[in-house]
């Protein structure tokens, strides 16, 4: 069972420009309550459209409700996705793209053609069946195999594979070839990948409206939740290449039959050569040195503008006073013996409240649905607690936010309404220490982060954008099972330039159900 957009899996492409106002009208078909999420996209001042449980009442069956934000200030590659009841594990996600204003130059060549390519980890079961093994037991549910899916379609190699996905590129001149940008994003439930193209070195040119340090590499670790743009060139003989993207931490990775290896072709106009040779093999998945290192050399180009003309190094890290820390554990925990296991932010497991917690706030400061600060966000909160887990901000203070990671897969972590600066990743403890590590002269900037089994990573975000903020695992299953919780920026001017009011179309439940609808212009 898939959920298409306007009849299409993936949905269409939201193809905007810097500073563009987009109105999207949704028309729910389906039979469950239903948000959309624009992962990347800031909302700034504006977390009554982020479509994520604690910003919106959902909408139900049969109804529509018009998003309507403005993409400000950014460039870069995102996409959406449905953010409710496990919706992602059945589809409905799609493209992003922001482009450059005309008066900003783009730091690379204007490319040939610009390619969506949406990777990622699916079941080959209905996502309400596995949801339901989820939540009712047992303890360690045998969830269904997967497949990776490139746009929607199955691998090229794999014998089940009815349709797959292709690209066709021109060669040009033999001596240099034509340029094409593909944006990579990893839409799956647990896998990070690696991404490759047989014959092919790919140039990382940038990464969720952030341009990079150009870097030219065979092979590109993608986590989930994560965008990037990469420049491939077209110079090789006329004839059919495999795309690739295999499973980090898993021995499928070059086994032609497994589903779980990812692959398409990518086609020069006029060859009559098919595909040939093994799938090309990239760096062991088991070699979590390689991907640190990698992770580590993705770099903030600090000469070139964005969404501003301005370069992007105007923006540092350099000097800047922290004055908030909050250490974060990512974990698992069960409830009582042989119960269910529940995914954790220092040992709370997040219990979604029927009132959105921006409702909440704005009408009643969060009496009733939510305690501010309740829980811990430097130390584990002792025995597994379930609860809503709100922590608050400090209004234009700079936050320091140590991801760690106790188990034995990749996590991947992110916060809406910010891009943060990725300033450190290490293996075992995170200490005091870890600091003189930090890279604080050129971090790249995004909005989602791995982090590596048994180790940490640490962003810094400038908490300028007050609102309700979803800060979770891009992990479906463990943000499902309540690895998240919502981060509170509140500035206390009522001015309209410094936080948006609610729409007029506010949608209103939970506790607020009945209450008069205030409509604000």
């Amino acid at each position: 069972q898939v959920i298409t957009i306007n009849g299409k899996f993936p949905g269409p492409l939201i193809n905007a420009t810097t500073n563009d106002n987009i109105q999207v009208n949704v028309f729910n078909d389906i039979d469950e309550p239903l948000l959309f999420t624009w992962n990347g996209i800031q909302q700034r001042l504006n977390s009554w459209q982020d479509g994520v449980s604690g910003t919106n009442c959902p909408i139900q069956p049969g109804r529509n409700w018009t998003f309507e934000f403005v993409v400000k200030d950014q460039i870069g590659s995102f996409f959406y996705f449905p953010s409710l009841h496990f919706q992602k594990a059945g589809g409905g996600f799609g493209p992003i793209r922001v482009n450059n204003r005309v008066v900003i130059p783009v730091p690379f060549p204007q490319p040939e053609d610009d390619f969506d390519l949406l990777i990622g980890d699916w079941y080959n079961f209905n996502y309400k069946d596995v949801r339901r093994m989820l939540t009712n037991g047992p303890a360690q549910p045998n969830l269904p195999s997967l497949t990776m899916l490139m746009n929607g379609k199955g691998p090229y190699v794999n014998s089940s594979t009815q349709v797959y996905e292709s690209f066709t590129v021109s060669q040009g001149n033999r001596a240099s070839g034509k340029t094409y940008r593909f944006r990579v994003s990893n839409v799956g439930l647990r896998s990070s990948f690696n991404f490759r193209i047989q014959n092919h070195r790919l140039l990382v040119v940038e990464t969720e409206g952030s341009y990079t340090n150009q870097m030219v590499v065979d092979s590109l670790d993608v986590h989930v939740g994560q965008s990037y743009s990469v420049l491939v060139t077209a110079d090789q003989d006329l004839a059919d290449y495999y795309i690739v993207a295999s499973p980090k931490l898993s021995n499928v990775s070059n086994d032609p039959n497994s589903g779980l290896l990812g692959v398409g072709l990518l086609r020069y106009n006029g060859s009559s050569t098919n595909v040939s040779g093994p799938v090309p093999s990239g760096p062991s998945p088991f070699d979590m040195r390689f991907s640190i290192e990698q992770a580590r050399s993705i770099r903030w180009n600090l000469t070139a503008g964005a969404a501003r003309p301005n370069p992007q190094g105007s923006f540092n890290v350099s000097n800047v006073t922290v004055s908030q820390t909050f250490v974060l554990s990512g974990s698992n925990a069960q409830n009582g013996n042989g119960g269910v296991v529940y995914s954790t932010v220092n040992n709370v497991s997040y219990m979604t409240p029927d009132t959105p917690l921006k409702l909440a706030d704005f009408y009643s400061n969060g009496s009733g649905v939510y305690t501010l600060d309740q829980f811990s966000t430097n130390s584990s909160n002792g025995e597994l607690r379930q609860g809503v887990f709100v922590a608050a901000g400090r209004h234009k203070g700079w936050l320091e936010l140590v991801l760690t990671n106790d188990l034995g897969s990749i996590d991947s972590w992110h916060l809406d309404g910010y891009g943060f600066f990725v300033v450190g990743y290490g293996f075992g403890d995170w200490t005091a220490a870890s600091r003189f590590s930090y890279n604080l002269f050129d971090p790249v900037v995004r909005s989602t982060v791995q982090v590596y089994p048994k180790g940490w990573t640490a962003v810094y975000a400038f908490l300028d954008n007050p609102g309700m903020w979803n800060l979770r695992s891009q992990k479906l299953r463990n943000w499902y099972m309540g690895q998240e919780l919502y981060l509170r920026v509140y500035d206390p001017d009522p001015n309209p330039a410094k936080e948006f009011s609610p729409p007029a179309n506010l949608l209103l439940c939970g506790i607020l159900h009945n209450k008069h609808q205030i409509h604000c212009h």
